[in-house]
């Protein structure tokens, strides 16, 4: 296990980053082999492993720029589609396939999952197993601060093409994010499936079909719409996966 006390104390500019280089070069490892992850779910609530964040930037100091030959795709049981890109410090667990995006230095993406064509995962999210990340789909990243929680997509959930989630945002088990559904920290995401609205940040619940939206905001200029996500319905447990989610986007509408 990497010198976590050696990698904050290089962090924090107590030692010189080079005394640390061992550490942060074994934790990127870890990352790359899947051994160690930045973001996990210990007793139901996500935790953010900040001292491999720190050693992700750290990487970046003390590492010089190199040309690296790419690792062994098939023995690892992932697809990479040229000109895709998974970088060294990333993980994918096999059966992943990444059609030509890219996934960057600290993110995970879990057995099964599609990352199609020019769709990106940035740095430290976790994506999780059997996850469609549809075209141009743009999960974002974030390094600074450590302690900030990456973006998390969870099991089984469908992002539909040139969609956008940022800013540490939790995308629940098998949720359903139509085309271009933009999502972000304050993004108002309101269930109205019942007699009254019901309104989350920062997380889509569990299941929930999700489709753009709009709100309407009072500025001293007038009163303007602003960008929204709206919940039109939920995903059914009573059917494999597969098929609830081509009966949500039937019964939806929900383009893709």
């Amino acid at each position: 296990m990497p010198d976590r006390q050696l990698i904050a104390a290089a962090f924090q500019g107590d030692v010189e980053p080079v005394a640390a280089r061992e550490a942060v070069e074994e934790t990127i490892a870890g990352l790359d082999d899947g051994s160690l992850r930045v973001a996990e779910k210990i007793d139901g609530e996500w935790t953010v492993n900040e001292w491999i964040k720190e050693a992700i930037l750290l990487y970046f100091r003390v590492k010089e720029s190199s040309v690296l030959e790419a690792g062994d795709l098939p023995a690892a049981g992932v697809r990479v589609v040229p000109p895709g890109v998974v970088r060294y410090g990333a993980f994918c667990e096999p059966g992943v396939i990444v059609m030509p995006g890219y996934v960057n230095i600290g993110a995970r993406v879990g057995a099964g999952t599609m990352v199609d064509t020019w769709a990106t995962v940035g740095s430290c999210a976790q994506i999780g197993s059997n996850v469609h990340l549809s075209g141009g789909v743009g999960i974002g990243g974030v390094l600074e601060p450590p302690k900030a929680r990456p973006v998390i997509v969870e099991d089984g959930a469908f992002i539909g093409s040139r969609s956008i989630v940022v800013e540490g945002v939790i995308i629940e088990e098998g949720a359903v994010l139509g085309a271009n559904v933009t999502i972000t920290a304050n993004t108002a995401i309101i269930d109205v499936t019942g007699a009254e609205p019901v309104e989350y940040r920062g997380r889509v619940p569990a299941r929930s079909v999700v489709v753009p939206g709009t709100r309407p905001k009072v500025f001293p200029a007038g009163t303007y719409q602003i960008a929204a996500a709206l919940i039109i319905g939920r995903r059914t447990a009573s059917t494999d996966q597969k098929t609830s989610l081509n009966e949500a986007l039937r019964t939806f509408e929900v383009p893709v």
